[in-house]
């Protein structure tokens, strides 16, 4: 027997800007999310400077967001977080896919993040998105108890779009 849950179509994901507007649903998912979440005057000041800020829209709602800063030929993806009750639906994927999109589309040749080790999720998701470690920052996040290191992640752009090239292509020859 369905439940009313079942009943209800999954709403559609798209993304888009983010603007002033949605720091309120941000910071509620970011609070969610995180035990040290990024401010309200950080979220502002990531708009204010022109860095790259999407969210999810979840239909009305928002699911999720992304930060980025371009220059100087590479990307640094500052900070990604997708609603709990989306999680495990591939809209990480997603939202990271489309800021990959637009960083290689804006002509850099790398990306740059950086992830807590105990984050064995998000590990999972770069490195099948082929971001390959490349260093340690000790002490980069703050953690219970004092500091946690952090893991930073590069991935080629050109490579990473040349296979996803393929592999849509052949996607699209199976249909």
């Amino acid at each position: 027997m369905a439940t009313a849950r079942d009943d209800v179509p999954a709403p559609r994901i798209t993304h888009r800007r983010m603007v002033e507007a949605d720091l309120s649903a941000v910071i509620d998912i970011e609070s969610a999310a995180y035990m040290f979440p990024w401010s309200l005057g950080i979220f502002r000041d990531c708009l204010r400077v022109g860095y790259t800020c999407r969210v999810l829209a979840a239909g009305e709602d928002i699911g999720g967001y992304g930060i980025m800063s371009m220059g100087a030929g590479e990307a640094h993806i500052l900070n990604v977080c997708v609603r709990a009750d989306l999680r495990g639906q591939g809209t990480g994927r997603r939202l990271i896919t489309w800021l990959l999109d637009e960083s290689r589309n804006a002509g850099h040749g790398w990306a740059f993040l950086e992830v807590r080790p105990s984050n064995r999720p998000a590990i999972l998701l770069y490195e099948s998105l082929r971001f390959a470690p490349v260093g340690i920052r000790h002490g980069y996040y703050q953690a219970v108890g004092g500091r946690e290191d952090a893991i930073v992640y590069r991935l080629d752009l050109d490579a990473w779009g040349e296979a996803r090239e393929r592999a849509l292509n052949a996607q699209r020859r199976g249909r």
